[in-house]
């Protein structure tokens, strides 16, 4: 008797189980959307436009142009400027989405003749 009124327990144990399982909804279908990742590259300008723009890096040694199509004209970037552009590729076509001009910061090199009042003790 008892083992049968284990077995029935079990039973009713794990038939709720299916049930509750069997409850749930499915998801609504998610199609997947792909976002393009943003990237940048930082140059000097060799060619620019309205629509687009060609600049020329540096990458391990190796020198490599790039163009990309704009979004919008960029003002005050001219031919020689260092500039660093964030874009996204599509159909393998660059497109920019931002230009800056970099402003490079040149070291300060002190001369070894002349020493700060502190040096001097």
């Amino acid at each position: 008797m008892k083992k049968a009124l284990l077995y029935l327990v079990g039973a009713i144990f794990l038939l709720s189980t299916l049930a509750f399982a069997a409850d749930k909804t499915a998801s609504p279908v998610r199609t997947n959307v792909v976002k393009a990742a943003r990237m940048h590259a930082t140059g000097k300008v060799v060619e620019i436009s309205n629509e687009s723009i060609k600049i020329e890096r540096t990458v391990k040694g190796d020198i490599e142009n790039m163009e990309f199509n704009l979004d919008k004209p960029s003002s005050g970037i001219m031919v020689n400027d260092s500039v660093k552009i964030d874009y996204t590729e599509k159909d393998g076509k660059l497109t920019a989405s931002r230009v800056a001009k970099v402003i490079l910061k040149k070291k300060e090199i002190k001369s070894s003749g002349a020493k700060s009042a502190s040096d001097k003790k």
